[in-house]
């Protein structure tokens, strides 16, 4: 199938054609945790490349829990014109834009001096690195129900604002993800325990996102084909969430898979799995594709047209593209008028993978930066260089960030 031609979804709406841009954290908020200029050029940049559909990096649904100090926060309408602003450029030329809402349960870092969520009292894994985070505090049913009416608010505020739709993040290790895997998630309440009660929550969110919203607004949601850790959420259970996901006016589903324990959204499995250096989850998402009535994206890894068309013959609905777009935003236009464009980063080859998918992300941030300034992006950049100068970035921006913080008080 090709990839330029329209998609419909099933809220009616249509997607002009079958490539997205996947979402990727960016860390490029104002003093305010609000869209600053650089974010919306590099929006401009993607919203000119030619992309069916934009999902957002994060987008945090409370200033208290954050993946990084430099994200974008949407919880009232203190910022609502810069969101518009944000909305009105990225649906500039044609594309659908969708925000990513997430927070970030256990994944915060613990020098933002927040503290983090859990479904329960599991600190990451991470070796060495697993200092860096918080040490969770369980989740009360009172904290269940805020998380559940903040993604609300979120999804009601970006559609006021003028965005397309919203992605509910529920992969990649975030608090929805932690809920879904019995790694993360050891409560006996009806939160955890059976697969039906550790997707309560996704399902809850979805449930009342999409009561509150129009619908012609579209809602989406990511989730891992699998954690890829022994034990953890699989690709049986991915199956089971998307039937029960068929009953909830999903407009698009995305697969992923990883977290930080485990980052096979970059290629790096932790169960022993090897994963394909291009479209890392596609042999996952056609084991979905029978179940699922929604439309399905598989993201992950993807930068070549043939491979984009190879997954589209499988049976699957939608590309998504991150990295790739971050190395050229004008892909799609490139691919459209023949040009077999396959832009990628060199390879990090460290001893320490979590170091490596540091400097892998590290990388990619680099690149973004790059755009947002109007620049061209540097695939040959040193991984290190790259890693050292995030690392003095996240330092300053939290600083910032808790200067910020410190002056929300009461707010």
């Amino acid at each position: 199938m090709s990839p330029f031609q329209p998609l419909r979804l099933p809220n009616g709406g249509e997607v002009p054609n079958r490539i997205a841009k996947a979402a990727m954290e960016e860390n490029l908020a104002d003093a305010d945790q609000a869209p600053s200029a650089e974010l919306l050029r590099l929006y401009q940049a993607w919203a000119e490349g030619g992309v069916g559909l934009i999902i957002s990096g994060n987008v945090m649904i409370d200033r208290r829990a954050m993946t990084g100090p430099g994200g974008v926060v949407l919880e009232d309408e203190r910022q609502l014109a810069r969101f518009r602003e944000w909305a009105r450029i990225g649906r500039s030329a044609g594309a659908q834009f969708w925000l990513q809402l997430n927070h970030p349960g256990r994944q915060v870092q613990a020098n933002l001096g927040q503290g983090a969520l859990a479904p329960s009292v599991v600190p990451l894994e991470m070796g060495r690195f697993s200092k860096l985070f918080a040490v969770p505090r369980e989740m009360s049913d009172a904290d269940i129900a805020e998380v559940i009416e903040r993604f609300v608010r979120a999804a009601v505020l970006a559609e006021q604002a003028g965005f397309s739709g919203v992605q509910i993040h529920a992969a990649h290790g975030y608090l929805l993800s932690q809920f879904l895997s019995p790694l993360s998630n050891r409560r006996r309440d009806c939160w955890g325990g059976t697969l039906e009660n550790r997707a309560r929550l996704l399902l809850e969110v979805v449930r009342a996102v999409r009561a509150k919203v129009s619908p012609d607004f579209c809602v989406g949601v990511k989730l891992n084909s699998a954690d890829f850790q022994r034990g953890g959420f699989d690709a049986s259970d991915a199956r089971q969430v998307i039937g029960w996901l068929n009953a909830e006016s999903v407009d698009l589903v995305e697969l992923s898979g990883g977290s930080y324990e485990a980052p096979a959204m970059q290629g790096d499995a932790r169960d022993g799995r090897t994963l394909a250096r291009e479209a890392y989850f596609l042999e996952f998402a056609r084991e979905m594709r029978d179940g699922a009535r929604m439309p399905l994206m598989v993201t992950g890894g993807i930068r070549r047209l043939a491979v984009a068309e190879q997954v589209l013959d499988s049976g699957l609905d939608m590309v998504g593209i991150g990295t790739a777009l971050a190395l050229e935003p004008g892909l799609v236009e490139h691919w459209r008028a023949g040009h077999d464009a396959q832009p990628q980063l060199r390879p990090i080859r460290w001893r320490s993978k979590p170091l490596a998918a540091l400097a892998y992300m590290a990388l990619v941030k680099l690149q973004l930066r790059r755009l947002g300034d109007s620049r061209r992006p540097d695939p040959q950049a040193s991984p290190l260089r790259a890693l050292l100068l995030e690392q003095w970035r996240t330092q300053r921006r939290t600083r910032q960030y808790r200067r910020w913080m410190d002056g929300q008080s009461g707010a």
